[in-house]
């Protein structure tokens, strides 16, 4: 049996599925495949390194100081980006809270972060590289339009995996995995709507127009994928495990106190799922 996991991105609301990847580990559940979008591959590098709190320590820590991400650092002429870059991918996992690189090299399995193309708009399913201390490819992958710059890989520029498939189970599938689950972050009745600012990231990549077209598409693709995920889920083919709130924990909330009431959910969450969890990777009927 090939076992997936998915992580869905969501910035600060992802702390939900860092409290049901720490349940995983607790619990000894460790996929051969991993896609994560955003911060579910930034974060989710931490469950496969088998970091049981890191993620916690981090956003207790470090998600508060103002050194972390705020609009000075967007309106930096050298940055140009909401979240201070050197720090969070720098700083944090090399120094403050180290990344355990030797752990990640030794997982057994496959790591992939979803980009997206800004000239095709298409997604694109990057290994990660076991030995990058810069961690190029997450950041790539968290590259939200707008609020970061896009970034360089090879020949090619990428901003963030979710304009273009949020949560990649169809990939996965794709990826020959038999069982799979996926951490949503956001509630099952969520439907989602175009945003605000998508007229001014229209403007801003005006010249690419195929990454346009996916900003503006996004909303009803993402819903279009949650109707066939969840049909998915009544076939069998996929456990989902999703918020029952979120709380009221927005993309760039930062209060330990919310974030870690929403940690705790997705930790709860997990732990009681874990009996319908193993009828399901054990095929019980």
């Amino acid at each position: 049996m090939k076992l997936g996991v998915v992580m869905e991105g969501g910035a600060s609301r992802t702390v939900f599925s860092c409290g049901v990847t720490d349940c995983f580990l607790e619990e000894g559940i460790m996929p051969d495949y991993f896609v994560g979008v955003s911060a579910g591959i930034a974060y989710g590098v931490s469950y496969l390194s088998g970091q049981i709190g890191r993620n916690r320590e981090i956003f207790e820590k470090y998600m508060p100081d103002k050194r972390y991400m705020g609009l000075k650092y967007l309106f930096d002429r050298h940055m140009k980006s909401y979240y201070n870059i050197p720090f969070v991918f720098g700083e944090v996992p090399n120094k403050l809270v180290p990344f355990d690189f030797d752990a990640f090299r030794a997982y057994q399995g496959e790591a992939e972060a979803v980009v997206t193309n800004i000239r095709t708009g298409k997604a694109e399913y990057l290994p990660v590289d076991r030995n990058d201390t810069d961690f190029k490819t997450i950041v790539a992958s968290c590259a939200l339009p707008v609020l970061f710059q896009p970034v360089k890989i090879g020949k090619r520029y990428y901003l963030d995996g979710g304009v273009a498939d949020s949560v990649p189970y169809r990939h996965a599938l794709e990826k020959g995995c038999d069982k799979l689950i996926v951490i949503l972050t956001r509630e099952r009745n969520y439907i989602k709507t175009t945003e605000r600012s998508i007229k001014m990231a229209a403007k801003l990549y005006k010249h690419y127009p195929n990454l346009v077209e996916s900003l503006e598409n996004r909303a009803a693709s993402y819903n279009q994928c949650m109707k066939e995920l969840y049909q998915a889920e009544k076939e069998g083919k996929v456990f989902i495990i999703a918020p029952k709130s979120t709380l009221r924990v927005g993309r760039t909330e930062s209060s330990p106190k919310k974030l870690l009431e929403l940690y705790d959910e997705g930790y709860y969450q997990a732990k009681e799922s874990m009996h319908a969890l193993d009828l399901y990777l054990n095929d019980y009927k």
